[in-house]
Formats: C-alpha cells, structure tokens, sequence
C-alpha cells in the first residue's frame, strides 16, 4: 500500500493573509464591544437635549422691563403774587410723619420790603420770612395758596395778593430747628387798588405818593405775622 503524500506546506503569503483576517477579526470585534459600551451617540444626543432646553429655558425667563412712564410736571404757579419760598426747606414726604405740625409758639412771621421809601418810578418788591424759632423740626404748608400780602394805608385797605392771584398751589415742608426762609420770588405791587373784579383792568385807582405812608402785613401757612412793615411812596 503506497503511503499517502505530505500535504504542501503552505506558503508564507498565504500565512500572512491568515494573520491578517484574524487581526481584522480582533479589531472589528473590540470596535463594536466599545460601541455599545460607550454609546457616543447617546452623549450628542443628550447634549443636543440639554441645550434645546437650556434655550427655551432662558427664553422663558427673559423678558423685557417695563419701561415707567415719564412723570408729568406739574406747571409751577404763575402771576405777580405766587411766590415760593427758598432757603432749602425739606419737601414733606407724602404719607410719612417727619414731625408735628407748626404752631403760632414755634413760628415767626415777619413782611419784608425791598425799601423803605420807593421813587415815583418804582413798584415795591415784597417778601415774607419765615423761621422755625423751636428746638425741633416742625412741618408747615408754605404754598402760595396759604400766602397772603395786604397793603394798607390808614384804616383802608388798597390791596390783598389774593384778589387776583392765579393757580394758587399747595406745598408742605419740614422746617430745622431755627430755620429761616424767605420769598424766591418777590411779589410786586403796582401801587394800585386791587379788587376781585378789577383784575384785567387797566384803568384801576393808583396809590397817592408824595411820601404817603403804607403798611404791609403778610401770612403763611395759616400764621399771620404780629407786626407790619411800614414803607413810603414817592
């Protein structure tokens, strides 16, 4: 019986493409355990996720301020006899007590002039001051509704800031211990006699000068001064 032959050894090309399958084998199979276990897709996707709602998150919270309305100013008084006061007394805030209210104990009232004797060209300037004479704060409306100037000569009345006074308006402030105030601005008299019909006249009786005597007396926030100030007229 004749043996049966060897079988050809293989070659070594043929051995180097075994080793080659196999390695591919190996590389293939480590790719797709890792992709399983690692799930990248999985990462994206919740990153992707995170971020819609990130988005629609800080779009929900943002909105714009309302933009406040500009305040309307109130239109300051106007005429020859709105004065209003100066010498920085503290507005009153609206619904806070700072401090009780002034009395006749804790004020004084005091009418000013600008001179004393006044040429015949010259139209007197008048002025109050007004001074906390207290060792406390005390609150008091100095508006020109609660101002008052009265010209006298004798025992006739020639004429009263409120006959024709116009947008009379109200103003409530905190005066210091010892503070004084005074007019911003002066009301001035037209030496003539006011009356609340004679207003828009142009033909009212004018003051005698000559050195005629007058008296101004005045009133704020409801207390008049105890005394006058006499002046003359050219």
């Amino acid at each position: 019986m004749t043996p049966p032959e060897p079988r050809p050894r293989p070659s070594a090309a043929v051995f180097r493409r075994r080793r080659l399958m196999v390695l591919l084998i190996v590389v293939v199979v480590i790719a797709v355990v890792w992709l399983l276990i690692a799930r990248p897709w999985s990462g994206k996707a919740a990153a992707a996720s995170g971020a819609a709602t990130s988005s629609t998150s800080a779009a929900s919270v943002v909105t714009p301020s309302p933009t406040s309305p500009s305040p309307t100013p109130t239109p300051s008084p106007t005429g020859s006899a709105t004065p209003t006061v100066s010498g920085s007394p503290s507005p009153s805030p609206s619904g806070t007590v700072l401090a009780q209210a002034c009395d006749a104990s804790t004020v004084s009232v005091q009418p000013l002039t600008d001179h004393t004797v006044y040429g015949s060209n010259q139209d007197p300037k008048l002025t109050i001051k007004l001074t906390n004479t207290s060792a406390q704060p005390c609150k008091i409306n100095v508006g020109t509704a609660t101002q008052s100037f009265v010209i006298t000569s004798g025992t006739d009345t020639w004429w009263r800031s409120t006959d024709c006074q116009k947008n009379p308006s109200d103003m409530v402030v905190l005066l210091k211990a010892g503070q004084t105030v005074t007019s911003s601005t002066p009301v001035v008299w037209d030496r003539t006699r006011s009356s609340v019909n004679s207003c828009m006249s142009k033909t009212r009786p004018v003051a005698p000068g000559g050195g005629a005597t007058y008296h101004l007396t005045v009133s704020i926030g409801g207390f008049a001064s105890l005394t006058d100030t006499l002046f003359q007229l050219g």
